[in-house]
């Protein structure tokens, strides 16, 4: 289960000098998350999802896709692994290399696990929208649904028919068929 460590505030420098030893490492405003790696249900999952953005972001020219293991900051000193995230193009055009380069994403995703809802659902949550994070997903595998949330939302839309994202700059938006998306992921 996933656990803060309340004994101190964190700075992202100490959490990048943690070892490799399998965790998933997470600081977020001075506080430690740890998580175990996830199930390989939660990995078909967010590669299914990656499958239907990334072929969008790349035909649209909007940036970079990515998935954890990262290392975003959010220009604030923090250090997240969402699931999946899309961050924008440079200002010279190119796709960001180096993490100073990502900037604020257009979009992140956080599949629930039971070792890490609550934080994706509350704590990265909050971060995220503090941090201006135009759109960000939270898909409930139980559920079989998708909440999305927008920086200024006291509540999340829930979703589990289509799901649409339509950034800024991007001709047509993209459509997921969520009963489709599911059914992929939980086929044997």
């Amino acid at each position: 289960m996933g656990m803060p460590n309340f004994a101190k505030t964190w700075t992202r420098d100490e959490v990048l000098a943690l070892p490799d030893d399998g965790n998933r490492y997470e600081l977020i405003d001075g506080e430690l998350l740890m998580t175990p790696a996830p199930r390989g249900l939660h990995q078909r999952a967010v590669m299914s999802l990656v499958r239907r953005v990334d072929p969008y972001v790349l035909a649209h020219r909007l940036g970079a896709t990515g998935f954890a293991p990262s290392d975003l900051d959010l220009k604030s000193g923090q250090s997240l692994q969402p699931d999946l995230y899309v961050v924008p193009l440079r200002e010279d055009g190119r796709e960001p290399i180096e993490w100073r380069d990502y900037g604020i994403p257009l979009l992140v995703v956080e599949v629930l696990s039971p070792s890490t809802a609550r934080f994706d659902r509350i704590t990265k949550r909050r971060r995220y929208q503090r941090s201006g994070v135009p759109l960000y997903w939270v898909v409930d595998l139980d559920a079989r649904l998708v909440e999305a949330w927008t920086p200024g939302d006291d509540k999340p839309a829930i979703i589990d028919g289509a799901l649409s994202w339509h950034p800024a700059g991007a001709v047509d938006g993209l459509t997921v068929d969520l009963p489709a998306y599911f059914k992929e992921v939980f086929s044997e």
